[in-house]
This record gives structure tokens, C-alpha cells and sequence, in this order.
């Protein structure tokens, strides 16, 4: 259940132009060609951000990482999130990102590692993860560039959506409730959907300025999403040995 499966996965088995680095900061929505240019410039990041989170998670696997605490992995999240957002206009920004993105890769490691080992059909489960989350994150922004649609009335739901499942998940594992835990990833699953549709949508009508921003927003949406439906397979299909 997204980041809060991050945290006890383990007891149950979270602009300035790409091309040129000069700060600058929009006031208004952008144009279309500056639209188009953060998007390109967010899948471009993105990508790499990606690439660079494998990696870290794969070195926490090799070097058998313990998973991290809980209180931990939310410090360094909020506090990395917070000083991407500061740097976001220059370009210690990118690096915050990938100190962000590597650092979820870290905690990423440990729960794969443990779905691997506690149940017969670990590999399985993950890239049933992995690829329900590509597809349902390449389907929903691909449906949002394509047809153009304004999900900007999803901002409010959406924020309330997760503050409520954020509390439930610290209340999932303060006292220890698997049921609630449960409930979390699909309510996660289904706030990480809108969040997809949402993002994009900004890109594409030009209120996102920022595609740092943008970039840190959809990788969570990722992580959170990959999280979830693992936590959902691994309940519901899960074969331990």
C-alpha cells in the first residue's frame, strides 16, 4: 500500500528547460510548444530517475539491505521531496532527484527481496506488479496526451483522497491491522490512477511549470502504484513456502 508497504512489507508479506540548465520561472500557464517541451523534458528525466532507482534497488538486493524503518523511510522521503521542491528552479534540482529516486530504490530493494524469499512465487508476483503498473501508468498518460481532456476537477478529490489513506496507513501499522492494510493499497491503486490522469493533464493544458516537479510527482505515482498491487498480489495469489 504504497509507501506504508514500504514499511512493514516485510511483517505483512511512498520550470527550467531540460536543455538548458538557466533558472526560470513561469508565471502563467505555459504556451503549447512550452508545454510540449516540459513533457518531453519530464518523460526524459523520468526515464533515467527510473533507471537509476533499478539500480539502487538492485544493489540493495546484492548487498542483502534490511529494510529500512518506517519513521526512516518517511524522514528521508519528506525531506528529500522538500529539497527537490526548494531546488527546483536550478540545477542542484536534477541532482536532488536522483538523490530522491535512488533513495526510494533503496527501500524498494529490501521488499522485493522479501517477496522473492517468503513466497514460492515471488518472481511472479513482481513483474505482475511491474507490469500492471507500466501498463496502467503507459495506458492512463497516454489516454490524457491523446485526448487532451482537463482533469483538473480530480485536484481536490484527490488531495483529500490521499491525506485520508496517508493516516489510514500510519494507523495500519501503529496497530498493526492487515484488513486496513489491505484497504490502503486499493484505495492507493485507484488515487495513484486519478494522480496520473491529473498530472499529465496539467502538463498538456500548461499549469505544470516545473518538470522537476512534474517528474518527482509521476515517479511517486509509480513507486506507489508498483507498491500496491504488490502488496494486493502478494495478499490474494501470494504461495508461501
Amino acid at each position: 500500500m504504497s509507501l506504508f508497504n514500504n514499511m512493514n512489507a516485510t511483517q505483512n508479506v511512498q520550470s527550467i528547460p531540460f536543455e538548458n540548465q538557466e533558472e526560470q520561472v513561469f508565471e502563467q500557464p505555459l504556451s503549447t510548444s512550452e508545454a510540449n517541451k516540459l513533457i518531453r523534458n519530464t518523460y526524459m528525466l523520468l526515464s533515467m530517475t527510473l533507471f537509476f532507482s533499478a539500480i539502487t534497488a538492485g544493489i540493495a538486493m546484492v548487498t542483502k539491505m534490511p529494510p529500512l524503518h518506517w519513521l526512516l523511510v518517511l524522514g528521508g522521503y519528506f525531506g528529500l521531496f522538500f529539497l527537490t521542491n526548494w531546488l527546483r528552479n536550478s540545477v542542484w534540482g536534477i541532482a536532488s532527484v536522483f538523490a530522491l529516486t535512488g533513495f526510494m530504490g533503496l527501500t524498494l530493494g529490501p521488499i522485493i527481496s522479501a517477496y522473492l524469499t517468503i513466497f514460492s512465487n515471488g518472481a511472479q508476483l513482481v513483474m505482475m506488479a511491474f507490469g500492471s503498473t507500466a501498463v496502467i501508468f503507459l495506458g492512463l498518460s497516454g489516454y490524457a496526451l491523446a485526448s487532451r481532456k482537463d482533469f483538473s476537477f480530480l485536484g481536490g478529490f484527490l488531495f483529500a483522497g490521499v491525506l485520508i489513506a496517508f493516516l489510514a496507513g500510519i494507523g495500519a501499522i501503529v496497530f498493526n491491522l492487515p484488513g486496513l492494510s489491505l484497504a490502503v493499497s486499493a484505495m492507493f491503486v485507484l488515487l495513484m490512477a486519478g494522480m496520473i490522469l491529473y498530472q499529465t493533464s496539467d502538463m498538456v493544458h500548461g499549469r505544470e511549470t516545473n518538470y522537476v516537479m512534474a517528474t518527482v510527482t509521476l515517479y511517486v505515482t509509480i513507486y506507489n502504484l508498483f507498491i500496491s498491487l504488490l502488496h494486493l498480489f502478494g495478499a490474494f495469489m501470494g504461495e508461501k513456502n
